[in-house]
């Protein structure tokens, strides 16, 4: 029934959506619908988003052609509500009827309701009303198509517009822009009224932007004259301002040639009723005050206390709190050295950067003792000193039926006097599984608590002066992290330490260093017997096998199902190293010995004592930036440290040879991965944006194989959209066990992103992809890399995605199709499971790259 329900709903909307397919619907007699614009220049057809953004009206958006929010507006029945009284008026006793089933006032409210005229009212605002041809505004299109061209330097363009009209009621706008020649750059000659204003240009004029021979554009001159500015203003010229900087062009009788003359006229100012100019002036600072616990609702400061400190004064209203080492380290302004807009930035990045003080404040006014010279008084808020945060999410995953997560936080302000911040946080989370057992029927079976706590100094913690390596214009810290986590019920009951000491700084805006010296996990698993009943796949073989063979029948439960723990260890033992042994093929021996290995290798308890380096650069100006690039790379080595140690102090190796720190056999690795994303605005809401990964993790010396926490995956919302996460790869292999997983990866997705309506965006994309095992102890060749052989294992999936741009964040859907899967014999792997059955819907908040 249901079903049918749906296909008639199914039908009755398409069958309206036809309906009002008719565009001109809703067009009022000698009006006609703009269906197109289009815009030549010199007789060739552009296609420009810049050149089409000048003009006012715009048809009524499409998807591939289909206007499909003006179809939507059109469904809408203008004044429904009204209407709806009409029809109540019509008959004497309709209203009378209505009432002896509804009330009075309900039958009133209807008309206000959504089914009257609620409908109505959201089609037309998720609609889009139709574009009706104006000739005003395009004329206004001509004009600004005409100021496009003529500051790009065509001086002489004549802009004109046919109509096309032959379609009933619509109409396609043809605009034809005739440029002739461009007028070009001649000579530049400057006139700088203040001497020191001159001398400062002068030594930057190569830098020009304004060149002879160039053709004129008018966004040179206005660089230019930011490119002035700021050399002047950072150069003591406190005073000056772009407005300061004139031009003057001379294109008379020059043949399309022009002189360029760059005015800079002297400081002009107001002393009582008159105007009066006077040289610029280039400031120095002669005094640098910081007053370190301002109000900003006090007007006047009352010090009580104060420091020198080097060649900066602090001030305090109440006893100084801070070591003034601290404060003088994030201030860039120098006593003696000229004003600079750049030290001013800094300073205020860096202050801010403390998470101490609230944003500073920067004043400065002209030292009464020398009127060349600036007094520069720095006024910082505090910050609370005991910041607390607590917050509670009700949860539902694989794991858990229903979850309770709560976390709290405290973080701490100049703990040591020196702007440090200390963070420490409690999380802890309880909930219900019918899949674990319940010997007490208690509804909360599952709990995982953790702490972790994180040390910052606004600086870089070493015993030696590292200025001259890292300047502290690039605003280093020192994060000192620890965190504990302990799991009861979930999974292998895994027992969780993590510890690092890092460095971070920022050479330039747009690019970060972390530098973890070490970075310290030991991962210890409690409950190992509980490892059948998470990996089922590799259960379900195991138990398959046993079945096969003179399996122990104390192995077997009442269904002939292994018993985990005493049958699956027992039939494992004995196949590989007992009775069983000579009777198993070789085939299902290795397949046994495999799982034992992986079994050992995901139970085992893991200590990690890693160094890395990360770098991330990118060119994103903003969220609304959609044409940029970035890049990250990371370089990480485990294991060199606790090799010298357990040489040094004899520890003993274990039975695989592997020695051990502290009877725990610890990890040996080299890993790089480097990831580059680029996005490309074609205008119009349409943005292309690709993302490229590759990662390796080579295990060596006291390793055979990478920790599962630091391999890879493929598949989920974030990687391959086609497969669902750790069920893809590694290579052929066909993902045959629960979480997949290898230490090499490749991946590159591509997406069309552009606006549906309104707050509604879609995509188009491909991800391609996988994981393989390479240089370590897998030995089965379906898992390996292979060189470019194994790039016919790259999986590919395509995909469509709804997006919904809340303006903070972005909910998002995709789903996925496997368009090619390396798991199939290879004639299979194209199109094959290319339908709905086998898709994958994946929910994401924000963008996936």
């Amino acid at each position: 029934m249901k079903k049918h329900v749906t296909k008639i709903s199914l039908f009755i909307l398409i069958g309206l959506i036809i309906v009002s397919c008719n565009v001109t619907k809703k067009v009022p007699d000698g009006k006609r619908l703009l269906v197109k614009n289009e815009i030549s220049v010199d007789n060739k057809e552009i296609k420009q988003d810049d050149v089409f953004n000048q003009l006012y009206q715009k048809p009524n958006s499409s998807i591939l052609g289909y206007r499909l929010r003006l179809n939507l507006y059109n469904l809408a029945k203008k004044n429904a509500d009204t209407s709806y009284a009409k029809w109540l008026a019509k008959k004497p006793n309709r209203k009378k009827n209505l009432a002896k089933l509804l009330s009075e006032k309900q039958v009133e409210r209807l008309g206000n309701s959504f089914l009257v005229s609620g409908l109505s009212n959201f089609l037309m605002k998720t609609g889009e009303a139709p574009v009706l041809f104006d000739s005003t505004s395009t004329k206004k299109s001509l004009r600004r198509l005409e100021s496009y061209y003529y500051n790009k330097g065509y001086f002489n363009v004549k802009a004109n517009y046919n109509r096309d009209t032959t379609a009933l009621k619509k109409v396609a706008v043809k605009y034809s822009i005739d440029l002739k020649s461009p007028y070009i750059i001649d000579s530049l000659k400057t006139t700088i009224e203040t001497p020191a204003l001159d001398s400062l240009y002068q030594k930057r004029k190569s830098n020009s932007l304004i060149k002879p021979k160039a053709q004129y554009n008018t966004e040179d001159f206005n660089n230019e004259r930011n490119r002035i500015t700021t050399h002047f203003r950072n150069n003591g010229a406190y005073l000056f301002q772009q407005n300061y900087i004139t031009y003057k062009l001379d294109t008379i009788d020059t043949n399309k040639k022009i002189n360029v003359k760059l005015i800079i006229k002297d400081y002009s100012y107001r002393e009582n009723d008159t105007s009066k100019t006077a040289p610029f002036k280039l400031y120095k600072i002669s005094k640098v005050a910081i007053y370190t616990d301002h109000t900003t609702n006090k007007n006047d400061i009352k010090v009580k206390d104060s420091v020198e400190y080097k060649d900066f004064v602090l001030y305090s209203e109440n006893k100084l709190k801070y070591r003034p080492k601290s404060i003088t380290d994030a201030v860039f302004i120098s006593k003696g050295n000229y004003y600079s807009d750049i030290s001013n930035e800094l300073t205020t990045r860096y202050l801010s950067n403390l998470k101490v003080f609230n944003y500073p404040t920067i004043q400065y006014k002209v030292d009464p003792k020398d009127e060349n010279s600036l007094l520069a008084n720095i006024f910082l808020t505090p910050r609370k000193k005991y910041t607390f945060g607590a917050s509670v999410d009700f949860t539902h995953s694989n794991i858990q039926d229903f979850g309770i997560s709560g976390n709290t936080s405290m973080l701490i302000r100049n703990v040591f006097n020196g702007a440090e911040t200390f963070e420490i946080g409690f999380r802890g989370n309880v909930g219900a599984s019918r899949d674990n057992a319940n010997p007490n029927n208690t509804f909360f079976n599952i709990s995982e608590i953790g702490i972790d706590a994180k040390l910052n100094f606004p600086r870089i913690f070493f015993p030696y002066n590292t200025e001259k390596i890292i300047a502290k214009s690039m605003i280093p810290s020192t994060s000192i992290s620890v965190g504990f986590a302990k799991q009861r019920n979930i999974g292998l009951d895994k027992q969780n330490f993590t510890s690092s000491f890092s460095y971070n700084w920022t050479p330039t805006r747009s690019s970060t260093f972390r530098f973890d010296i070490l970075n310290i996990q030991f991962v210890k698993n409690v409950n190992i017997e509980n490892y059948f009943n998470i990996y089922q796949s590799s259960y379900n073989v195991l138990n398959l096998l046993a079945n096969n063979y003179s399996t122990n029948l104390n192995y077997f439960d009442d269904n002939n199902n292994l018993i985990i723990g005493l049958g699956t260890n027992g039939f494992v033992n004995d196949a590989l190293n007992g009775s069983l042994t000579s009777t198993i093929p070789a085939n299902d021996l290795k397949t046994i010995r495999s799982l034992e290995e992986r079994r050992k290798r995901l139970t085992e308890n893991n200590l990690i004592f890693a160094t890395s380096l990360s770098y991330s650069k990118t060119t994103n100006k903003g969220i609304n930036d959609n044409s940029f690039y970035s890049y990250k790379t990371k370089i990480e080595s485990a294991g060199n440290l606790l090799s010298i140690l357990a040489r040094a102090s004899k520890q003993l190796k274990n039975q695989s040879g592997a020695n051990t720190f502290f009877e725990v056999e610890y990890s040996q690795y080299l890993k790089g991965e480097f990831e580059f994303i680029k996005h490309w605005n074609f205008g119009a809401k349409k943005v292309v944006a690709i993302r490229s990964f590759s990662g390796i993790a080579v295990p060596y010396g006291n390793s055979k194989s990478v920790p599962f926490s630091r391999s890879y995956f493929s598949g989920g919302s974030n990687d391959n959209r086609a497969w669902q996460p750790y069920s893809l790869g590694p290579g052929s292999s066909g993902a045959i066990n629960d979480f997949n997983e290898a230490n090499m990866k490749l991946a590159f997705s591509a997406e069309l992103r552009y606006n549906l309506f309104g707050k509604f965006n879609s995509a188009i994309f491909t991800d391609i992809g996988n994981i393989w095992n390479v240089f370590d102890n897998v030995t089965d060749e379906a898992y390996k890399f292979k060189g470019f052989q194994s790039m016919k294992e790259l999986a590919v999936g395509t995909g469509v995605g709804l997006r919904y741009d809340q303006g903070l964040f972005v909910v998002r859907f995709d789903l996925g199709f496997k368009t090619y899967n390396p798991s199939k014999i290879e004639n299979e792997r194209w199109f094959r499971e290319l339908n709905f059955s086998k898709s994958v819907l994946n929910i994401g908040i924000n963008y996936p790259f």
